[in-house]
């Protein structure tokens, strides 16, 4: 370690128990539970470092990973902190079309895709440009697992800068067009050391994680605390209720999204019996209903944590580790970060805007949004609307530009309609976020146009994500309009408001 190394992996290497026999991640839904040792996320990180290197990537340069979640992903990131490359997680369910898009735009040297996707995503890779293709498992099979077991297991860590670039993630665009978020190691690392002190992380925590680690919450937040923690995580490739309920015995620390919680509270196993070691339940990425707050209060007798944050700048602010959490507030900033209320209304209700070491520098190759999402004294626009109370609570009333937020992943209307739009019989259409008790916000259209709705949906379900694609398509003779000509939203909500509950 150099004197001014601020390099996000020796600050997490610094953290592992001095005895790197203790076991550092249990598979819990994988048969036999396979246990990984600290030695072994320093081993692996450092064959799969050694291997970039010989590949001859230089640091900066990017780093494509689009697999099911595994240990050996985790792993990668840490390889590319180690030897200076920028990450970008993308979600397994993008569908060609997206992924063309984030492969042109971010121009990866490589891309680490799944074993069964490698025929389709190599083609579009290479057609991109991109070096190499490497394929990865969840059961540990893969080419790129094989090329680096030829590798040393040891690797001197790359010293990096606090502003060098350390992830991409993309976010949905409003356009359309999905932008880039650029992280620098300065970023996460001050976001994960304040967390560790807010939250009172201690050594002994272990954590329960059930989160995908394609973005902020899983990657960041719940594995930066535990590898800086240097504390233990029972680890889930897939989010099960019932599985779940048998890691809490024993645990501490438990991160989700609201849909989480709502299938926890619907499992029969969970309640106050299964958590005696329980300390703090999180919950973040979206809205948390007030019903699904107080069923988990009656229910196990703790409290949820919420907190609120975005891609383009981790955590933001937290409810507090001791005294009341407020539901319907997400808490007071962070320390160090600042939040503020741009041009309120006369009930407080204006942009949430923020600054701190936390908010990223920009978006990768959008000159003209780092121009237009910065305020001139160089606070981020965030897009949500908010209110401060007095004592620096800040209450989330809605979202300025139509973010759809669905089991804690984020889908812009503009995106959605602007497929649906080219299908064959749409008019036009208008998606918006409705009310759905598993969900949070269930991704629906209304459509004008003469079409059949399982007809669009199967149309869409082969160019999108998943968790993009509506629920329902509904129809109507016409979309409500201002006297400006713009699509009245707030009128389709209120009129299928109770569609899904």
């Amino acid at each position: 370690m150099t004197l001014n190394d601020a390099s996000l992996f020796t600050a997490l290497r610094a953290a592992f128990p001095a005895d790197l026999d203790q076991i550092a991640i249990t598979v819990w839904d994988q048969e036999g539970q396979p246990a990984y040792r600290w030695r072994d996320l320093e081993r692996g990180s450092a064959m799969l470092a050694n291997l970039f290197d010989d590949l001859g990537l230089q640091p900066g340069e990017r780093i494509a990973l689009q697999v099911e979640k595994s240990v050996e992903a985790l792993m990668v990131w840490l390889a590319c902190l180690r030897s200076g490359l920028v990450l970008v997680p993308l979600n397994p369910a993008y569908q060609a079309g997206e992924l063309t898009h984030f492969l042109s735009d971010a121009e990866p040297r490589m891309l680490i895709c799944a074993p069964e996707a490698f025929g389709r995503h190599s083609s579009l890779a290479f057609q991109a440009g991109v070096d190499w293709v490497f394929t990865l498992g969840q059961e540990r099979q893969g080419t790129l697992l094989e090329r680096a077991a030829f590798h040393s297991d040891q690797h001197a860590a790359l010293p990096r800068q606090a502003n060098d670039a350390a992830a991409i993630l993309y976010t949905s665009g409003t356009t359309g067009r999905s932008k880039g978020a650029l992280l620098s190691h300065g970023n996460l690392l001050s976001n994960a050391r304040t967390l560790l002190s807010v939250w009172g992380w201690q050594r002994s925590d272990v954590l329960v994680h059930a989160l995908p680690i394609f973005h902020v919450h899983g990657l960041f937040v719940a594995c930066h605390c535990a590898l800086l923690g240097g504390s233990a995580m029972r680890w889930f490739q897939r989010f099960d209720p019932l599985a779940v309920c048998t890691a809490l015995p024993g645990a501490t620390v438990f991160m989700g999204v609201p849909t989480l919680y709502t299938r926890l509270l619907g499992c029969p196993a969970f309640g106050s019996e299964t958590l005696g070691t329980m300390r703090l339940f999180i919950s973040g990425s979206a809205p948390l209903q007030a019903e699904t707050f107080d069923a988990f209060r009656a229910r196990t007798g703790l409290t949820i944590l919420e907190r609120y944050g975005m891609s383009e700048t981790g955590m933001l602010t937290s409810n507090p580790l001791l005294g009341a959490r407020r539901r319907g507030s997400v808490g007071p900033a962070l320390p160090g970060v600042s939040v503020r209320i741009d041009a309120p209304d006369a009930s407080g209700v204006g942009g949430v805007e923020v600054q701190g070491p936390n908010v990223f520098g920009g978006y990768w190759r959008r000159p003209e949004l780092n121009t237009s999402e910065f305020s001139a004294d160089g606070f981020f626009r965030t897009g949500d609307m908010g209110r401060l109370a007095a004592d620096g609570h800040l209450e989330l009333v809605g979202r300025a530009k139509d973010l759809i937020i669905t089991g804690g992943l984020n889908v812009y209307p503009a995106e959605v309609e602007l497929q649906l739009n080219a299908l064959p019989g749409v008019q036009e259409s208008a998606v918006i976020g409705l009310p759905h008790p598993d969900l949070g916000e269930a991704v629906t259209a209304v459509v004008v146009g003469a079409a059949a709705e399982s007809a669009l949906l199967t149309a869409l379900r082969a160019q999108l994500a998943g968790f993009k694609c509506p629920k329902r398509i509904l129809f109507a003779p016409e979309l409500p309009r201002n006297a400006m000509g713009k699509v009245q939203k707030n009128l389709l909500r209120q009129q299928h408001q109770g569609l899904y509950v």
